[in-house]
């Protein structure tokens, strides 16, 4: 098995969190869901992992506690 992570879009986080854009934007800027990554000029997605863990536990989901992970 490789170790790669995996960029998921937009679409896919909506589906996979049920959240609407407007609030999946707003728990992004209060810290409470992973930060987009840069995947081209216009481009953004999410690292798999991250979403994968704010679905797990989403009431105890912090950005800073995420960036401590190793």
């Amino acid at each position: 098995m490789s170790n790669y992570e995996r960029i998921i879009r937009l679409k896919t986080v909506l589906d996979r969190t049920g959240l609407s854009r407007a609030t999946l934007y707003r728990k992004i800027g209060e810290g409470t869901f992973p930060r987009q990554v840069r995947i081209s000029i216009h481009g953004a997605g999410w690292h798999e992992s991250a979403v994968n863990r704010w679905i797990s536990n989403p009431a105890a989901y912090r950005e800073d506690d995420a960036r401590q992970r190793p």
